[in-house]
């Protein structure tokens, strides 16, 4: 019996030949989907388009040039930010990361998800960073006196997926936390993980870390009620 693999997977697999060349169809199709993820990278952040209240910050990276260029301009504050410092449980910040068209698509619908999990929780405003990398989140978190942070974030596009967004929790947020540090649900995407799974596994990292104080690779292997926490 013939399976059809490509049933199974959206990658690349069974494209067929024309001779020793790829059909022509797939050939426009990879580039079509190449195109898709340099353009993901490149489009830029609209804030109003995420309908939500929020303190609009800026990187120390003046375009999307130089953020693209010097990462390092990406993971820290402009200078002169001010941030109003109070007593939070958790701080949300949203980034554009590598794929603005991420936080388009699927920023709100996974805060409209995690937002009533939270309602016992002292949150933060929430926060969205323009040229923006995961580590600013530390700063952010630190400065707002927030106990741990969530950053949302589009990630770096795949052919196969150019809207991705990635989350990263990181307890005690302060610059120089390393990536060991945090926690990270990746692919929160339509085809990929759904926002209410995506959320409820937020929600329980969140309240693993408020009582262990901790998080990344301490909270690696802790038992999730429904799946492995990765």
């Amino acid at each position: 019996m013939a399976v059809d693999l490509r049933s199974f997977t959206p990658a690349r697999v069974a494209l067929g030949r024309i001779g020793h060349s790829m059909p022509t169809a797939e050939l426009l199709r990879f580039r079509l989907d190449h195109a898709r993820a340099r353009d993901a990278v490149y489009e830029e952040l609209d804030p109003a388009s995420l309908g939500l209240p929020h303190v609009l910050l800026h990187s120390a990276a003046a375009d999307r040039a130089i953020y693209l260029r010097r990462p390092d301009l990406g993971r820290r504050l402009a200078e002169n930010t001010d941030l109003d410092k109070g007593d939070y449980d958790a701080a949300i910040v949203i980034a554009d990361g590598l794929s603005a068209p991420a936080v388009h698509h699927h920023a709100g619908p996974l805060l409209e998800a995690l937002t009533p999990l939270l309602e016992e929780w002292a949150l933060a405003p929430l926060v969205v960073v323009l040229q923006g990398r995961v580590a600013i989140g530390d700063e952010i978190g630190q400065r707002l006196g927030a106990r741990q942070v969530a950053m949302l974030i589009g990630e770096r596009p795949g052919l196969t997926s150019p809207d991705s967004l990635g989350v990263y929790l990181t307890w005690d947020p302060r610059p120089g936390r390393t990536d060991a540090e945090r926690n990270c649900i990746s692919n929160v995407r339509t085809e990929g993980i759904s926002y209410a799974a995506a959320a409820a596994q937020l929600h329980f990292l969140m309240g693993e870390a408020r009582v262990r104080k901790l998080s990344g690779i301490g909270l690696r292997y802790t038992e999730h009620p429904n799946q492995e926490l990765r």
